[in-house]
């Protein structure tokens, strides 16, 4: 075909059309003789064949290769690396060849070469097989929107070679796509899933003809969950009126998608591998009728748990045109382990089926977990519930799009109950910038050695005493049964005279009002930007500060709680303090810090210790470390209950969202006190109190789920005492079932100790994006148009 044998396919072919978007299809021939060659099993085989694969070539020339590889599948894994073209043997990029390849393990020395002949872009390495030399060939080829891989193996040995076999693999391409219009509808199903297949069918149509890319349905589209028998939950009965993932219903949504040319990402109950085993389960379905992922919720909500089985795999990534996307499930967002996972291994945009009852998730989960993980949110949720008996609380709707920053883009019906669609452009790459209202970069600013309790046996943490209900006896650890805790809100206007003089008298009016601890604001003692000015000098001030605020605590026989600007050794710090009766008791150096901060201040050196005080156990955070999901979760790993918080708000999201989040997700009371120049940035919150809450039979659902609140004015001097009940952090329930540390997955959450720069983050691996580099549709030579 190529005219001349010694000509290279490089001559014939432009190198540029390898360049762009390639998927690895589930099309091979002759892969089993492959399979017996390499002594891998039909399992191991089939699980390789099915493993996701997606190669972007940035750039191809006669000299060199540049390519994105990415297996998600594996941690995340993608990384970009250029190869010479020239037949000289070079080293496997190191993380390549650890990720490894089921079916091309990688020979010992660890090398490959790449070279243009006349059979195509040529791969070539050494292995060594039953004692035996081999060299493995992969040859690529390109034709319109297919690139051909075709493998082949020859046996060496007295200088000739021969042939054992060839196989070929198949890639289409498939641009990148990035600006798309997501779709997010929210109904309710019934018992009959060939009416509800017909009816999700429909706003598959709906969002296609509206112009979206991707459907996001809530959980459970495929029914209802009547899944009960005299009276109580019965997974036999589940058992039964579910389908197996290839079932109609799936299947359905297969050649519907395929039909009409949509993903759609669908919450199914679906039967488990035995009876009567049944999962909670979302199936992302490609345009062309395939499934790409399925993901298993790992957290249930409440009752779940007496019907269904939890997942136990990994959480998983997933490589589409649209972007990296990640795949969660109702309860998986109210604790914030599965988005922080999901972002750390590079996911742009998270796909949410929901079936919740509860206000927290429109007003905290789904925000806030796009907000801290700096990613888009497409969240669908059911609405309204036609039944006159049992449980009659309606589903809640208020399906959402959220962008990276947080901002509520587009918002469905919540008072109405309104079966509608909504619709919003996503650019997933926008996720690459990780800025935010308090720092440029959220990846730049993690700590990840300091997070190791996220990975620590459940069993083995502080916190395991406090796991599931409180009982009646006494708590396992000494303290009051109550503490009162004043909110001193306050921060400086006028001269540092009068500020240490309204503190005092804060103080001693809290004292009276039976307040056992007081905290006061961020940086309470010094005017708005006075400490980056002059760093050095305010530190010396906060030294005289932190003596006075030592013998205020033991004049009124009181705990206090500030942050100051600090000197050691020449180095600065912004630290928190908690003084009490008897001096010192807990000094924190903040470990996390904002934009501001970064131009005067050091990192300290670990996150807060919890201290057990006469008061019980209490820990100290810092301003927007708020917005650090694992500051408040390790906290409440190492037992903590109460937290103090100086807090400077920038935005109403930091009380009402991310705030309220910390506290409500780990069940522990947290006290954010703001100053009272916060209302420039945030007008319409004061300090707040966020209570841990104990779960308590009949509760109202939106109890159950949303942390309660108690506030200051905005704005002005407050002194608002709140008594915290220390029972309260001791139920880590929500509902029956759900113990919110207990129910975790911690051999899941490794890459959250991953130091930021080995993290598989696009914008760690390459600096290109789509648009950079060409990426197509285009048609083979010789043909009218793009096959």
């Amino acid at each position: 075909e190529l005219g001349r044998e010694a000509m290279a396919y490089c001559d014939v072919v432009d190198p540029a059309d390898f360049c762009g978007r390639w998927e690895r299809t589930k099309r091979e021939e002759n892969m089993a003789a492959f399979a017996t060659w390499r002594g891998i099993s039909k399992e191991a085989l089939a699980a390789a064949l099915a493993e996701p694969e997606v190669q972007v070539i940035v750039e191809c020339t006669k000299s060199s290769l540049t390519t994105i590889r990415q297996l998600a599948q594996r941690e995340g894994y993608q990384e970009e690396y250029t190869v010479s073209l020239d037949g000289t043997y070079e080293l496997i990029p190191e993380r390549l060849a650890k990720v490894g390849n089921v079916l091309l393990p990688g020979n010992k020395a660890g090398t490959w070469m790449h070279r243009w002949d006349a059979e195509g872009l040529l791969s070539e390495q050494v292995e060594v097989v039953n004692g035996v030399e081999h060299v493995v060939r992969l040859w690529r080829t390109v034709r319109g929107r297919e690139m051909v891989a075709v493998l082949g193996i020859f046996k060496t040995g007295g200088g000739k070679e021969e042939e054992v076999l060839r196989a070929r693999r198949f890639y289409r391409h498939v641009p990148f796509r990035p600006t798309w219009t997501a779709a997010s509808a929210q109904f309710f199903s019934g018992n009959d899933t060939t009416e509800n297949l017909g009816i999700t069918v429909g706003w598959m149509r709906k969002a296609k003809a509206a112009g979206a890319a991707l459907l996001v349905t809530p959980e459970n589209t495929n029914r209802d969950r009547t899944y009960f028998k005299d009276g109580k939950p019965s997974p036999e009965v589940a058992w039964e009126c579910c389908e197996a993932l290839d079932g109609p219903f799936v299947t359905g949504l297969c050649r519907a998608a395929r039909e009409i040319g949509i993903w759609v990402c669908a919450g199914v109950d679906y039967r488990g591998a035995k009876a009567p085993d049944v999962h909670i389960g979302q199936v992302l379905i490609r345009p062309d009728g395939e499934i790409a992922a399925v993901h298993t919720k790992k957290v249930l909500w409440d009752y779940e748990y007496t019907i269904f089985v939890p997942g136990t795999g990994p959480y998983v990534a997933v490589d589409t045109e649209l972007g990296r996307m990640g795949l969660l499930m109702c309860a998986d967002g109210i604790v914030p382990e599965c988005t922080r996972v999901l972002a750390l291994k590079g996911v742009q945009v998270l796909l949410n089926s929901l079936n919740s009852r509860g206000p927290d998730e429109l007003r905290t989960h789904i925000p806030c977990r796009a907000l801290e993980n700096g990613v888009w949110h497409i969240a669908s949720n059911t609405i309204g519930n036609p039944h006159n008996q049992g449980l009659l609380w309606p589903w809640a709707g208020g399906s959402q799009v959220i962008d990276p920053a947080g901002r509520r883009l587009v918002e469905a019906d919540e008072r109405e109950q309104i079966e509608e669609m909504i619709l919003a452009e996503i650019r997933p790459f926008e996720a690459e910038g990780k800025g935010t209202s308090w720092v440029d970069d959220l990846t730049a600013q993690r700590r990840p050695e300091l997070y190791g309790a996220m990975t620590a046996s459940i069993d083995e943490l502080p916190c395991a005493p406090m796991y599931g209900p409180v009982g009646p006896g006494a708590l396992p650890f000494p303290g009051p049964d109550s503490v009162k805790v004043a909110m001193m809100q306050f921060s400086r206007f006028h001269t540092r005279v009068f500020a240490e003089w309204a503190v005092k008298r804060q103080a001693a009016y809290a004292k009276r009002k039976g307040a056992q601890i007081g905290v006061l604001p961020e940086l309470c003692f010094f005017k708005r930007g006075e400490v980056e000015e002059a760093p050095e000098s305010a530190a010396a001030y906060g030294a005289e500060v932190l003596a006075m605020v030592i013998a205020l605590a033991k004049e009124t026989n009181m705990h206090l709680c500030f942050s100051n600007p600090e000197e050691d050794q020449g180095l600065l710090y912004h630290t928190a303090y908690l003084v009490g009766p008897t001096g010192l008791m807990i000094k924190y150096r903040k470990a996390h810090l904002n934009r501001r901060e970064l131009q005067w201040a050091t990192p300290g050196a670990k996150l807060a210790e919890v201290v057990q005080t006469e008061l019980g156990r209490v820990a100290l955070m810092v301003g927007d470390e708020v917005y650090v999901t694992e500051v408040g979760r390790c906290l409440a790993l190492n037992g903590v209950e109460i937290v103090l918080h100086p807090a400077d708000w920038c935005s109403d999201d930091e009380p009402n969202v991310v705030a309220t989040e910390r506290a409500g997700e780990s069940r522990f009371h947290m006290v954010s006190v703001t100053r009272m120049d916060s209302v420039d940035a945030a007008p319409h919150v004061g300090s707040q109190t966020t209570l841990a809450g104990e779960f308590i039979d009949g509760e109202p659902i939106p109890l159950m789920r949303y942390s309660r609140g108690i506030w200051c004015r905005a704005g002005v001097e407050e002194c608002t005492v709140v008594d915290l009940e220390r029972r309260e952090p001791h139920c880590k329930m929500m509902g029956w079932h759900l113990d919110v540390l207990k129910k975790r997955y911690p051999e899941c959450y490794k890459v959250c100790t991953v130091p930021t720069k080995e993290l598989y983050l696009w914008r760690n691996i390459t600096q290109h994006r789509p648009g950079t580099f060409p990426d197509v549709l285009r048609a083979a030579r010789g043909t009218r148009s793009a096959l």
